[in-house]
């Protein structure tokens, strides 16, 4: 994710973002005030965002000065300007108690606001640092607008006051919520990093003018399909001020690719992730300590393969271990120069490469823009973002925030920095949840009753699939290594191999999973074979899938095995295109995110071709067995007729809005 969250608490929590978030993450000198100590830092000073600054005397875009941050955040949420409020009140001859309830917004309160990072991918940050004014001014600008879009997101669509007997009423703040943004140019290990600090707080005002607090945990939910929005916002924005395109890169093996921008290359991320090199060695680290823990009774005292929480902990663990001291902030003029130096002396890229960035992102976007269109097929969409939900959460059980979160990833991955029209995403999600998911909500609370914590899961099976999870064996003795795989025994070690030096197994990740689901309820539509009388023309399923993964194509071209006989060619219903594929290497658009072996492209192709064969046999077999059909009901894949497109079910027609 690229949008972090963290509570701000009165007290040492508070000093800590007064001392040094608001001077660019330096160490701000005793007494010395906030404005020379940004000026000395070299970065900008903090500026006010969100609705809600009218009701408390403020405009947007206006400084943050310090008595303002320390009566909002650090005094347990009173106004901005308490002080001359309690003495405006003093000198009318209130009394100081309540002189000082007049300065105070509602109950005062501990959690006084929480900590919103900000930050655009690697290569977008990558271009600020080493482009031109214009081209840094045009990042900064999209950056900026991004985090205001996400906050009137948050204000619109999040945000809830609670209020009654344990907070059993809520309600979006009208007035909207308040803000202060601080901008940072750098990373703790020095090299470029673009990112705000949004310090939100928690007060906000009810339609009868009290005062109360922002319930913290929906933030927190939405925090994914927050960061799923920015990225989104930010990337379309800087492509088409500066004619570029995003692509698919696998970053981690199993995972979900993420979308960089086209032609910028890898090893200049690799440049700035230093300090995720040295995470890295001390997860590692952490992992084998994991798995080989035992007991005083020398039983294991964890399963023998780290799960994703787990290893989701190790990690936060292995960060603060390997946290380096804050380096001195420099002007932003100065730090530019210093990183394009480095990056020529120690990135191993070519200088003329890092010093016209632009350029090369540029030819890279034409192409990739000339083989690939913005196909959006609503329906699809809803099929793909369903299948991976579904897919990904355990047990199969989500909530709307999940689908919203995962139909803006999907729109990103489809547009490659297009931008979309307002409110896609929430019709992907519609469509989503009235065709095919089942509402399985047993509420016991108001709160269930909400229709953001509604519980779904999909009409649909995916018993095709491999299975989630293969028993774990016993943890490993001191003689041998864990295995590779966690169904097989653990195996001795290798002479002279010390600990640590094997590959931990860990609980495979879902995401191959997740598009394996997808591609057996879309063949399903696709083998369907009264599929166009529901909605008036076929699924143009392979367009959908050539926008959405253009490795993986569903129509490859003949090709001549007298020239091709190093891959495999795609038979009948195959899901590879191997001339695609080598085409992409070739042309060095989009390799980066290939990162699949040839085993691997190879059992994609056979499961997916295993399961066109098994859904196109049980269709044959169901017509035969059904006789007649009516032409305008199709035919599922599991022999039962599908519903009418009013009802709910796999297909919904064009008169129900798709």
């Amino acid at each position: 994710m690229t949008v972090d969250i963290r509570v701000i608490r009165a007290g040492q929590m508070y000093r800590y973002y007064f001392r040094e978030t608001v001077v660019g993450d330096g160490r701000r000198p005793a007494r010395m005030p906030l404005r020379v100590a940004q000026e000395q830092a070299g970065v900008p000073v903090g500026r006010w965002m969100g609705r809600g600054l009218a009701a408390l005397g403020l405009a947007p875009g206006e400084e943050v000065t310090e008595q303002q941050l320390r009566n909002l955040f650090g005094e347990r949420g009173r106004h901005p300007y308490a002080d001359r409020i309690e003495a405006d009140r003093l000198a009318a001859g209130d009394s100081p108690k309540k002189a000082f309830k007049a300065g105070a917004l509602g109950r005062r309160v501990t959690v006084t606001g929480v900590d919103f990072v900000f930050r655009p991918q690697p290569t977008i940050y990558l271009l600020w640092a080493f482009g031109d004014e214009e081209t840094r001014l045009v990042i900064e600008a999209a950056h900026e607008r991004a985090i205001e879009r996400v906050l009137e997101w948050i204000e619109d669509e999040v945000a809830v006051i609670r209020y009654g007997k344990d907070g059993i009423y809520r309600v979006r703040p009208p007035g909207g919520l308040v803000a202060a943004r601080f901008r940072h140019y750098e990373a703790r290990s020095g090299r470029p990093l673009l990112h705000d600090h949004l310090l939100l707080s928690v007060k906000g005002q009810r339609l009868d003018g009290k005062w109360g607090s922002i319930h913290t945990t929906a933030l927190h939910e939405n925090t994914v399909a927050a960061s799923a929005l920015y990225n989104e916002l930010v990337a379309a924005e800087v492509c088409e001020e500066l004619g570029l395109a995003t692509e698919p890169r696998t970053v981690t093996a199993g995972r979900r690719p993420v979308m960089e921008i086209a032609g910028v290359p890898h090893e200049l991320i690799r440049w700035t992730a230093r300090r995720s090199d040295q995470i890295a060695a001390c997860l590692a680290e952490r992992e084998h300590e994991y798995v080989t823990a035992v007991d005083d009774d020398g039983e294991p005292r964890f399963l023998p393969v780290v799960s994703e929480r787990a290893r989701a902990k190790m990690n936060q663990i292995a960060a603060r271990k390997t946290r380096p001291p804050k380096r001195k902030t420099q002007p932003l003029a100065q730090l530019r120069a210093w990183w394009k130096v480095s990056a020529i002396l120690t990135s191993k890229v070519a200088a003329d490469v890092i010093t016209s960035l632009l350029e090369h992102a540029r030819a890279a976007a034409a192409a990739i823009r000339a083989r690939v269109a913005a196909v959006i097929d609503v329906a699809l969409a809803a099929v793909d973002v369903t299948a991976t939900v579904f897919a990904m959460n355990e047990g199969g059980r989500f909530h709307r925030r999940h689908l919203l979160a995962e139909a803006r990833r999907h729109l990103a991955l489809v547009l490659r920095g297009r931008r979309r029209d307002p409110g896609l995403d929430e019709e992907i999600v519609a469509a989503a949840i009235s065709t095919h998911c089942l509402d399985i909500t047993e509420p016991k609370t108001v709160r269930g009753l909400e229709a953001a914590y509604r519980l779904y899961t999909a009409r649909w099976s995916l018993s095709d699939l491999p299975a989630r999870r293969r028993p774990p064996t016993p943890a490993p003795g001191q003689d041998r290594q864990p295995p590779a795989d966690p169904g097989k025994p653990a195996e001795l070690r290798a002479p002279g191999q010390d600990a640590g030096e094997w590959e931990i197994p860990r609980i495979p990740l879902q995401y191959e999973r997740a598009v394996l689901a997808g591609a057996v309820v879309r063949e399903q539509l696709r083998t369907t074979a009264t599929a166009t009388a529901v909605r008036g023309r076929a699924y143009d399923v392979v367009a959908h899938q050539q926008a959405a993964m253009p490795e993986q194509l569903l129509a490859p071209e003949p090709v001549d095995p007298e020239h091709d006989d190093q891959e495999p060619k795609a038979g009948r219903g195959g899901a590879i295109d191997m001339t695609a594929l080598r085409a992409l290497r070739a042309s060095r658009t989009d390799v980066e995110a290939l990162d699949l072996t040839a085993d691997r492209l190879r059992r994609l192709q056979e499961v997916a071709t295993k399961m066109a064969d098994d859904s196109r046999v049980r269709s044959d077999r169901a017509q035969v067995d059904a006789g007649a059909v009516h032409p305008t009901r199709p035919v599922r894949p599991d022999g039962q007729q599908a519903h009418h497109p009013q009802e709910s079910g796999p297909h919904r027609g064009r008169e129900a809005g798709h």
